[in-house]
């Protein structure tokens, strides 16, 4: 019976094409000189491919098995495109898309669905590109595309043969195209990359062994094998990759964004999911300008800057980290995240409702670009994915060790104590006595009418919340504040750190720092915009 693009078979590819650039990671990294020597190509492409198979199994695991193709396909686009890196990552992100719009509509001939699945994919690619060149991953997309449409066969194995078979014939072209390649002796890094994916695919339909790279007839270059290029740092016009996820945004205003990009940087990249989530990515010196563009546009948020400098070793090389030490702090909301910034931190930002998977954290980590890294994930629930995050960032011998924050208040206070200039050990356990020495709590305002430990509330009342129990019910906010604040001080404190959430009046903050100061004049009293979608305020005391 020939082979259909079903659920089993969409989870198979997917965990086949991560095992392929598993496998060659460090190969793909070597050969990385185009648009930008910054050796992270590999890497690029197997951490946005991990992001994707992490947003499948979860859709898996929260829905079942049976759920049908269309949903895990969304899954995969999505998870893509959330934890893109790099150039290479948008544009596999836009890949996955393909695969998703293709497989939505009723059924047809899985070999049709292919084959349209790869124009789609292309077209969205090339839109999401500023200034597409031929000898790209963009040429290996096109020339797949190509062959997988004239294949003329409904069968999948036809037509993922074809592509695959068109795409490795395709990187071997683009040394030829492209100077940049010619002068390296080395084929395109990304166009590589997506062979592997391609291949990963004919292999499962055809039962034969794959994730091997193309036989090449490229000349070798300078002596060295023709997968070597020598490697640069960085760019000659710009200093740093610049990336974000966008929302509540439009068309038009996404087309100003890229024009805008362009005029600052190069090697813009903008594309979105079937949702309205884009991913922005551009080479530039002006971060501001380009996180300003952003925000003009609609809502930047998971900004991530990499400095092309830090980028000089590829990643299994021993001297790969350009800092012995970092702290990565998860958190929710931009205030919050320009908080630990300013602290010394480096941040991975998630929304609430989202979360963050182990495949964003494994990248976050591979960014800090740190030997030795402090990770706090600031969420009781997320401390299990961080731990399986840390793992996998030691088998790439990094030292990570995960501090298990339950708040992002308990994070800052570790961050508050962190001394790099201190020995590692006793920094880290400085750190998780000053979190384990903060207590929090928080306030809500109950929605409905509810029993709970303290008494029934009435819609409208707020409710104090300390250990995940409800402590206290208060009329309204101003004194559920003062309240929560007397009683998580009976046990004694000497800094009291107040977060507004999002939309709350900052008179809440001036007014519980000016009782406290009254009644508790021992106490120290900070208040911050934390701009917490959750609760309205946050209290912590050290």
């Amino acid at each position: 019976m020939p082979p259909t693009l079903d659920t089993a078979l969409l989870t198979g590819w997917t965990r086949a094409a991560t095992t392929a650039l598993e496998r060659h990671c460090a190969e793909i990294d070597r050969i990385n000189v185009f648009p930008v020597p910054d050796g992270d190509t590999g890497t690029n492409l197997l951490l946005t491919m991990r992001a994707a198979a992490d947003a499948v199994r979860r859709v898996v695991r929260e829905n079942g098995a049976g759920r049908g193709v269309a949903v895990v396909a969304a899954a995969l686009a999505r998870g893509a495109l959330v934890g893109a890196r790099g150039n290479s990552g948008v544009i596999l992100s836009q890949v996955l898309r393909g695969v998703a719009e293709a497989v939505a509509p009723a059924k047809r001939p899985a070999g049709a669905v292919l084959a349209d699945a790869l124009q789609r994919a292309h077209r969205l690619a090339t839109a999401a590109v500023s200034r597409p060149k031929e000898g790209t991953v963009l040429s290996v997309l096109a020339a797949a595309a190509g062959a997988a449409a004239e294949v003329g066969s409904d069968r999948l194995d036809d037509v993922a043969v074809a592509a695959a078979e068109a795409a490795g014939a395709a990187v071997q072209a683009t040394t030829g195209q492209l100077p940049e390649l010619a002068r390296a002796g080395v084929v395109d890094a990304g166009g590589l990359g997506l062979y592997l994916v391609l291949d990963a695919l004919a292999a499962l339909v055809t039962g034969r062994s794959g994730g091997e790279l193309p036989r090449t007839h490229v000349p070798v270059a300078r002596g060295r094998e023709v997968l070597v290029a020598e490697r640069e740092a960085g760019s000659d016009e710009h200093d740093y990759e610049v990336m974000y996820l966008l929302d509540g945004t439009d068309d038009a205003r996404v087309d100003e964004l890229r024009a805008r990009l362009t005029a600052i940087g190069d090697c813009v990249a903008v594309a979105c999911d079937a949702d309205g989530l884009w991913n922005v990515h551009v080479h530039c010196t002006d971060i501001g300008a380009a996180i300003e563009a952003g925000i003009d546009a609609g809502r930047p948020h998971r900004i991530t800057v990499v400095r092309f400098a830090d980028q000089d070793a590829p990643a299994d090389a021993p001297d790969r980290f350009a800092r012995e030490r970092a702290v990565l702090m998860i958190v929710t909301g931009p205030e919050v995240a320009e908080l630990a910034r300013s602290a010394g931190a480096v941040v991975l930002e998630h929304e609430p409702a989202r979360g963050v998977d182990e495949g964003e954290i494994v990248a976050a980590l591979a960014g800090t670009r740190a030997r030795h890294v402090v990770l706090l994930p600031d969420d009781a629930e997320l401390a299990p994915v961080a731990e399986c995050a840390a793992a996998v960032a030691r088998r790439d011998g990094q030292e990570v060790l995960v501090l298990p924050t339950a708040s992002v208040l308990q994070g800052l206070s570790a961050l508050a104590v962190h001394d790099p200039e201190r020995r590692a050990g006793d920094d880290v356990v400085a750190m998780a006595e000053a979190a384990a020495g903060t207590r929090t709590g928080g306030l809500v305002v109950a929605e409905s009418e509810a029993l709970t430990w303290v008494g029934r509330c009435e819609p409208g009342e707020v409710l104090g919340i300390t250990d995940g129990e409800v402590v206290l019910i208060a009329p309204d906010l101003a004194v559920g504040a003062l309240w929560l604040a007397h009683r998580m001080l009976t046990a004694g404190g000497e800094i009291v750190t107040v977060l507004l959430g999002e939309g709350a009046d900052p008179s809440l903050g001036v007014g519980l720092a000016a009782d406290l100061r009254r009644t508790h004049p021992e106490v120290d009293v900070v208040v911050h915009r934390g701009g917490q979608t959750d609760y309205p305020l946050v209290l912590g005391v050290e």
